[in-house]
């Protein structure tokens, strides 16, 4: 196929697209820019109650037009859009509790100014919640798009779909996975590297609920894995560093791997531990 018939058929896919799709920067800047208008004091600061509504109103307007980009219905997106804004007092009192928890459970944090500004787990936390909203309106494309592009500035991936419980607390964050139809109860931390994923079936055989539960006043350390939608994380247990569960943990359990350290005496080495290639 030649560049001109290879044009020709890249139009012709464009044009039998049966999905619309938002403009993808202006989804990220209007997720940057809200979360910036809602958390950042110093730019809070530098403007008078009018001009707070005023940029409230044009985050409303930003955001519609990205929803009419997939509804392609004014009424129904005016709808959405004015749904979405009206739940954002009571988003921004959860919000304020995860940090609030950051705060209370990281001794490296000190203020929370410091958590709402530059706490990657935070930030996560906050895109998910505006996109889980957005789920649960109905809106399509539009809150994985905000998801996935939390996931490439923090290294931490929540689906929007998950349910989240409130005071949840995120630290370090690199590496965590948390599936579409996880459910994680209140004042759960988990660390770096955790994965709440589904076992691997055919697309076939998937079902509903793919991903683990999780309890209230659950610690899961880094590096654990927890599949299956069957399992379930009892409440106020700790899943240590590293583990790997696909069954059900009762409440108050610890879960963890026995290290075992061996001390070595002055007696040659059995095998040799170094070595040249």
């Amino acid at each position: 196929m030649d560049t001109s018939n290879f044009i020709q058929c890249l139009f012709n896919q464009h044009q039998q697209a049966t999905t619309a799709f938002p403009d993808k920067e202006l989804a990220e800047e209007f997720i940057d820019g809200f979360f910036e208008f809602l958390f950042i004091p110093q730019k809070q600061k530098r403007m008078s109650q009018y001009e707070l509504t005023k940029e409230f109103e044009s985050y409303k307007s930003h955001l519609s037009a990205l929803i009419y980009d997939v509804n392609a219905d004014g009424e129904q997106t005016q709808s959405v859009t004015d749904l979405f804004f009206e739940n954002i007092p009571a988003i921004y009192d959860l919000l304020l509790k995860d940090a609030e928890a950051i705060l209370q459970s990281d001794p490296a944090a000190k203020t929370i100014e410091e958590v709402l500004m530059a706490y990657p787990g935070f930030y996560a936390t906050a895109v998910y919640r505006f996109s889980h909203q957005l789920v649960l309106l109905g809106v399509k494309i539009l809150p994985r798009i905000f998801s996935e592009y939390a996931h490439s500035k923090t290294g931490i991936d929540i689906h929007p779909g998950a349910e989240i419980g409130s005071s949840f607390f995120i630290d370090h964050g690199t590496g965590i996975v948390i599936g579409e139809t996880t459910h994680i109860g209140n004042n759960v931390k988990i660390y770096q590297g955790v994965t709440l994923g589904a076992l691997s079936v055919s697309k076939i055989q998937v079902k509903p609920k793919r991903h683990p539960s999780i309890e209230d006043n659950v610690i899961i350390y880094s590096g654990a894995t927890i599949l299956g939608g069957d399992t379930v994380i009892g409440h106020d247990s700790v899943i240590g560093g590293n583990v790997w569960l696909t069954n059900s943990v009762l409440p108050y359990s610890i879960v963890y791997h026995k290290s075992e350290v061996s001390i070595r005496d002055n007696n040659p080495l059995p095998e040799a531990l170094n070595f040249v290639i």
